[in-house]
């Protein structure tokens, strides 16, 4: 696992900010209303609370808020994936002291890995050995 340092480091989102983001990194760039629409299929979220949550995370320098148009378009300052690698990195850091196999050992314990999640495994381990 990367070593994370103070000077790379993201503030951590919170869960509700988590939500926010996977709906701009799915949809791109996008008004609070777009975003409210996309959190209210699979709840019911008030129009204000996700204003609020959006201004704290461009606060927090979670997002970046384009002011150039009438409405407000709110962009993800990272990628996903390097949000997603510094969540594990730390994940994996802070409950498996560094170690990947402890991980996957674990992950792979508690749920039944279909046959194509095990060949996608296997395929991905016979890459790295080479």
């Amino acid at each position: 696992m990367k070593h994370i340092t103070p000077e790379n480091m993201l503030p951590e989102p919170t869960k509700a900010e988590l939500e926010i983001l996977q709906v701009l990194w799915e949809f791109g760039p996008s008004t609070v209303r777009t975003v409210n629409d996309k959190l209210n299929e699979h709840r019911n979220v008030n129009y204000t609370s996700t204003l609020k949550q959006m201004q704290i995370m461009a606060d927090k320098g979670i997002l970046k808020r384009d002011e150039s148009q009438m409405k407000h378009i709110y962009i993800p300052v990272e990628a996903e994936h390097k949000t997603k690698d510094q969540l594990l990195d730390r994940f994996v850091n802070t409950l498996y002291n560094g170690s990947a196999s402890k991980l996957v050992m674990q992950v792979l314990g508690n749920k039944k890995a279909s046959k194509e999640d095990l060949e996608a495994i296997k395929k991905m381990l016979e890459k790295l050995d080479k």
